[in-house]
């Protein structure tokens, strides 16, 4: 039985992962893309750049099959070894969107600070590749680098539209794409409101951090509660499994039956309440 369960369990990582090892062409082809650049944008703002998606993909599907096999082990329950096999296969994914959320959380934080920097160094007559440049010595570490990188770009090619251009993927960030595109424009077409328009964007970017912040903590308490929800009732069931009745009635066919609905209903419920209890990210427009 836990030889067909193992097989099983690795016939189903192997179906999961098959998308993107043996891809068809057109339609699966482009959703096959489509999800791997959205993986590389989270690793780029998860600060993970260097990460290969495909390498990201293989160290969880690993890691789900190593944690499968130690809980295979450790407790006779064959569906709590494969629901611990498939929340490990799961884990790296949601720690890089949790990282990359802390880091947006921290770039918002940071960004009127670097706008009032930029207007500061346009108005003391700065052009404008120098002051984009500047910011390197102020605001988080997390943005500093790319700044750093597109002073030296700008020096080494001395065409500022393709820096910017890398600058905007590097920060991959919306509040980054406004301002570069803005840059962008006012370096192009000219004109002299750039400094009203940059001092206008740090005073709506100080009110809309304010009211997330508010709304953010008062909406803790539900994803504390998806979270609770969900691993309270798979600890009682790693408790019972020590009983041996209570595995044996586990392993049944209607015990791995109730086991697998259970899983489904837990996966949909947390996933409802993390929709519910988190505010809507702004989307990069001009990515």
């Amino acid at each position: 039985m836990t030889i067909a369960a193992g097989l099983l369990l690795g016939a189903g990582l192997v179906l999961a992962v098959s998308p993107w090892l043996w891809p068809l062409s057109g339609h699966r082809g482009r959703a096959r893309a489509g999800l791997l650049d959205g993986l590389r944008v989270r690793l780029r703002q998860a600060g993970l750049g260097h990460v290969s998606a495909a390498v990201f993909l293989v160290v969880s599907v690993l890691l789900g099959a190593a944690v499968l096999a130690l809980a295979e082990l450790v407790t006779p329950v064959l569906a709590v070894g494969a629901v611990a096999g498939v929340a490990a296969a799961m884990l790296p994914s949601v720690l890089l969107s949790a990282r990359a959320r802390s880091r947006r959380r921290a770039a918002r934080a940071a960004w009127p600070d670097l706008v009032d920097h930029l207007v500061s160094g346009l108005r003391s007559g700065l052009p404008l590749a120098e002051s984009v440049g500047a910011l390197a010595a102020v605001g988080a570490p997390d943005t500093r680098e790319a700044f750093v990188l597109f002073e030296r770009e700008v020096r080494a090619s001395g065409t500022v539209s393709s820096a910017l251009d890398a600058l905007k993927e590097r920060l991959a960030d919306p509040v980054a794409d406004r301002i570069v595109e803005t840059l962008r424009m006012a370096r192009e077409v000219g004109g002299t409101e750039l400094p009203t328009v940059l001092r206008n964007l740090a005073a709506s970017l100080r009110a809309e951090l304010a009211v997330r912040a508010e709304a953010e903590a008062r909406q803790s308490w539900v994803v504390s509660a998806a979270r609770l929800g969900v691993a309270a009732p798979w600890l009682v069931l790693l408790l019972l499994s020590s009983r041996p009745e209570a595995a044996s009635a586990y392993n049944s066919p209607l015990g791995l039956l109730v086991l697998g609905v259970g899983l489904v209903v837990t996966l949909v419920a947390y996933r409802l309440m993390m929709a519910l209890g988190r505010l809507p990210e702004e989307r990069r427009w001009f990515a």
